[in-house]
């Protein structure tokens, strides 16, 4: 029979254990990506891998508990981005707000940028940036700041290609050295009477889903452990 007098200090235990887990995931995959080792984890939360996974069965339910608040943030800078009252200058601060966190946290990277199954604070984040860029679209083509011919799917896949590299941009050249191609895609979204119409059809949404899973979330560094 379990003494009744060492629950209450077991379920301290585990949920002390629960936030090394979180607290040390976040730093790896922050580091490394996604795909790191989950040994690595466990090691760095100072527990067993037994541990780790008892409290987390699978990757997934692992980086949602890692990354559930994070993305929670980006939400918010959407509904700001919404409720701006020029749609251009929305934009613009949405995708800045997006991209500084894209250049310093490559798991934040992997699940804005590529497709990953059951992450389910993923599935509600990429719903609501779709939603976010089309309301943005909307109101910047009728206020006649946004070109008539890009597509919601543009945004989203320039957002993905562009922001896979920003991780290595920071690194190799300035923390804030993604701005030059961020202003660089920004002025081709911007409305012109002399631009010509944008070449070849755009990307449905199957087909951009199909895109965003070729992608793949970042690969750990060779030499890691695990």
């Amino acid at each position: 029979m379990t003494n009744d007098a060492t629950a209450p200090v077991r379920r301290r235990d585990a949920r002390r254990n629960r936030e090394l887990l979180v607290e040390a995931a976040h730093e790896v995959f922050t580091e490394q990506g996604l795909e790191a080792p989950l040994d690595v984890i466990a090691r760095r939360a100072g527990v067993g891998n037994a541990t780790l996974y008892r409290h987390f069965p699978s990757r997934a339910a692992l980086v949602d508990a890692v990354f559930r608040e994070p993305l929670a943030g980006t939400m918010a800078a959407g509904e700001r981005a919404r409720t701006a009252a020029d749609a251009w200058e929305g934009l613009v601060g949405y995708l800045e707000a997006v991209f500084a966190v894209l250049a310093t946290d490559r798991g934040t990277n992997d699940l804005m940028t590529t497709h990953l199954e059951g992450v389910d604070s993923l599935q509600a984040v990429h719903a609501h940036n779709r939603a976010t860029m089309e309301s943005l679209l909307h109101r910047g083509r009728e206020e006649g700041s946004i070109r008539a011919d890009v597509t919601t799917e543009d945004i989203l896949f320039s957002l993905a290609a562009l922001g896979r590299a920003v991780p290595s941009l920071a690194t190799a050249v300035a923390p804030e050295a993604w701005r030059r191609p961020l202003a660089l895609l920004l002025d081709g979204l911007r409305a012109s009477p002399t631009a010509p119409p944008l070449p070849t059809p755009a990307l449905t949404a199957d087909q951009l889903g199909d895109v965003l899973q070729g992608l793949g979330p970042h690969r750990a560094p060779r030499n890691s452990p695990g």
